[in-house]
């Protein structure tokens, strides 16, 4: 059975939210994973012990001594706290004990816990995370949008084989359509970086269609868009912010009008297909690419539903054998572009 570790004191409202999303998806696991609660035991069996009908789950409880806070600086994490529940998570998943990690804790801790234990995929040299997002034809995946705050037109093109692999195999799109995030349509326009990156791509075997404008980025123009992590964080907040903008919006016009709010009645099951759309939480978290692994970060404030789905995402990642496929992609991409000086 595989098994996925979970950071059981990881995010703003850990253990008991976290906790509650790992029995969640306990619950619907149908015997196809098992989830490892991994934090202080007391702390982690005493929300356990919360809910009813737990003793058939698929559920084991992993002791870890310590926990990283969010204010934690990732150096000081990987020095100091080498019983915290995400270091004992990823041990967990370095020695095979476990098949997959899934945190909402500290981002810049999880990545760099992640990069020091389980070490990045051959080829690779910096590993992105990925976010995916709604369009009007579907979704499409984001990266990097936190891992690089700077990057090499190098990276840009590995961000791009690392997408367009996740996207393939969890979305069953043959060959995924990649854009390069920039200020205009032509190969000319972007900074250095941009336009060397766009050289690169249009010279490798991708299904490349060129840059992308960031008004094209919800319209679907692409099913992959790469940037670099300080431009693809930005995005992403501004891509999350329309969920409580629509929220607060609908609220406001329904209430101002009496006949708004009879529609408003009539109109619960769309209004509830619209939320789902844009609400993050229907999406788990954001897949770290590039380690030798299955790494899922959830949001610092994830939900149990969204903790369910994270781990649910990353269940599929593993069915999915993303690792195995990059390094192959990044193999028949050809010595130019896959080998990097360390």
């Amino acid at each position: 059975m595989i098994k996925i570790a979970l950071d059981a004191m990881g995010g703003d409202h850990a253990p008991h939210d976290v906790v509650h999303g790992g029995i969640e998806a306990a619950r619907v696991s149908k015997g196809r994973f098992q989830v490892v609660l991994v934090g202080d035991q007391h702390a982690v069996q005493k929300e356990v012990d919360r809910h009813f009908r737990v003793s058939d789950l698929p559920i084991s409880i992993v002791h870890a001594s310590q926990a990283v806070s969010m204010e934690d600086q990732p150096s000081v994490v990987l020095k100091h706290k080498k019983d915290s529940s995400i270091a004992v998570a990823m041990r967990l998943h370095q020695e095979k004990q476990v098949d997959a990690v899934v945190s909402a804790g500290n981002t810049g801790a999880v990545m760099a816990t992640a990069l020091f234990t389980l070490r990045r995929v051959p080829g690779i040299r910096r590993p992105a995370i990925g976010s995916i997002l709604p369009t009007e034809s579907g979704r499409t995946i984001l990266l990097d949008v936190g891992a690089n705050v700077d990057s090499r037109a190098q990276d840009l093109l590995e961000f791009g084989v690392m997408g367009s692999i996740f996207y393939s195999h969890l979305f069953n799109e043959t060959d995924p359509r990649i854009g390069l995030l920039s200020v205009g349509h032509e190969s000319v326009k972007g900074n250095e970086t941009t336009i060397k990156a766009h050289a690169l791509f249009k010279d490798s075997p991708l299904n490349f269609v060129g840059n992308v404008e960031g008004g094209d980025v919800l319209r679907g123009a692409a099913h992959v868009v790469v940037c670099d992590g300080f431009v693809g964080n930005i995005v992403l907040k501004f891509a999350e912010s329309l969920h409580g903008l629509f929220k607060s919006s609908l609220r406001r016009l329904v209430r101002k009008y009496l006949f708004s709010q009879i529609g408003a009645v009539l109109m619960k099951p769309t209004f509830e297909g619209i939320r789902k759309v844009f609400d993050y939480q229907e999406y788990g978290g954001a897949p770290l690419l590039g380690i030798q692994g299955v790494c899922i970060i959830g949001h610092g404030r994830s939900s149990p539903r969204a903790v369910k789905n994270a781990i649910l995402a990353a269940y599929k990642m593993v069915t999915k054998d993303v690792n195995k496929h990059i390094e192959e992609k990044m193999a028949a991409i050809g010595a130019e572009h896959a080998t990097i000086t360390p």
